[in-house]
């Protein structure tokens, strides 16, 4: 019998109820794998988390042959989930050497690393040629004068992009649109031309490819086709002008998920039709050879696939105004609520068959009135010791988190066919001082 539930399209795809009646995941009662774990507690579904994997790998393969899934490490990435990709055969994106070296301690494939990020420095520079990374994806006119040194110094030709800033505002939070004019990242398409020009003339340095990111959490189709047609005109003026050939293109990531049932998304295939229908469209246009698709999913692979636990300590009830609901976690373990007001979803996970409902907000421990993961949520009558399940809380949460208020950073479990692994430890009090010196 399939799992009936309002929430089953936000969840991962094992959610299920327990003989207990509780929410399960991967064959696992979440309230058993709270009182073995502990809360605030991060579950990730294995089933969830490959079947994505696959399906980008269809969706966008099946449309255009050329195509490699890279992951981007920033949503989230530890040694469990880089050996889980490296058995699905993506790539990876990475933005520090912290992320590459995770990478390498579990032997993944650099060649297939790209390195990106605003403000690299020298040591990873120097580092990531040294591990044999895949692409450096160039953002700046600093970087490439650095990097022109770093590689020549090492004695070898790095393959890289150039990452441009096309001015295309994807529609979303302003802290997460990368493709505006008015962004940090990435060369203005007015510096491009200098840039590739430089780029060209570099002889440690062999410029293979364009790349563009938009931004983060894009529920729209239309300006990734945008971004094509705009990079692809460039490449076709800089083919004539300086005779680049273009190898090698990446319109980014920040394929939106639903978290929310009012936030619907473009499926994984409308992505990937808008996107290589316009990529097959323009080239044929232009008549330019079609280069490898490089597509960077990395919220849309783990978002979905990852669900939070926490248990009810105090109730706070203001009669006429609000009914607080205080959980043992909050801003230092998911800040995004408070940092460009994220919505979520919450299931209370030991009370699956309950009817009557109130409107309640779900507040965190932490000393900042700020702290609310949900406002105006309609719950069960929850009591302390209840556990809330907040699903698609894969992505950006377990890696902008926090040691605030010296509170320690939860543990982590991968979920599959009944048996819960812990892929990430719980931290110790040791572990919050151990670095400190007297």
């Amino acid at each position: 019998m399939a799992f009936q539930h309002k929430l089953s399209a936000i969840l991962p795809d094992t959610a299920s109820l327990s003989e207990s009646g509780h929410l399960s995941l991967g064959g696992c009662d979440l309230i058993r794998l709270a009182e073995e774990f502990g809360t605030p507690l991060y579950i990730f579904d294995e089933a969830t988390l490959r079947r994505t994997c696959t399906e980008y790998g269809t969706e966008f393969g099946s449309r255009y042959p050329d195509t490699l899934v890279i992951y981007a490490c920033k949503a989230f990435i530890n040694r469990a989930l880089a050996q889980l990709f490296k058995e699905e055969g993506l790539g990876l994106d990475v933005v520090s050497a912290g992320e590459l070296a995770i990478a390498k301690s579990v032997a993944f494939p650099l060649s297939k690393a790209y390195f990106h990020g605003n403000n690299k420095t020298r040591e990873e520079l120097e580092l990531a040629l040294d591990w044999g990374i895949g692409r450096i994806v160039v953002d700046n006119l600093y970087e490439l004068s650095l990097l022109t040194e770093v590689a020549k110094r090492a004695g070898i030709v790095q393959d890289i992009l150039l990452r441009l800033c096309p001015g295309i505002d994807p529609h979303t939070h302003r802290y997460v649109a990368t493709g505006v004019v008015d962004s940090k990242f990435g060369f203005p398409m007015a510096q491009g031309k200098e840039a590739l020009a430089r780029a060209l003339a570099a002889p440690s340095l062999n410029l293979i490819g364009l790349h563009v990111h938009l931004g983060s959490l894009i529920y729209e189709l239309k300006p990734y086709q945008e971004a094509v047609e705009i990079v692809f005109r460039f490449a076709a003026e800089m083919k004539d002008e300086h005779g680049f050939e273009l190898l090698e293109f990446s319109p980014g990531g920040g394929f939106a998920i639903p978290y929310t049932l009012d936030t619907p998304a473009p499926s994984t295939a409308d992505f990937a039709q808008a996107i290589t229908s316009s990529l097959l469209s323009v080239t044929e246009e232009l008549g330019l050879n079609q280069p490898r698709l490089i597509v960077e999913p990395g919220r849309a692979i783990v978002g979905r696939a990852g669900v939070a636990l926490y248990q009810v300590g105090g109730i706070k009830e203001i009669p006429g105004v609000r009914k607080y609901i205080s959980v043992d976690g909050g801003i230092g373990d998911n800040i995004r609520p408070a940092l460009y007001g994220a919505r979520y979803e919450a299931i209370a996970a030991n009370k699956m068959d309950a009817d009557e409902m109130e409107l309640v907000t779900i507040a965190g421990r932490y000393c900042q009135s700020g702290d609310v993961l949900i406002r105006d949520i309609s719950m069960p009558k929850l009591e302390p010791g209840d556990i809330i399940a907040v699903p698609c809380s894969g992505a950006y949460s377990i890696p902008m988190a926090s040691n605030y208020n010296a509170v320690l950073k939860p543990a982590v479990v991968l979920v599959k066919e009944e048996k819960a692994h812990l892929i990430r430890r719980r931290e110790t009090y040791e572990d919050l001082m151990r670095r400190d010196i007297l």
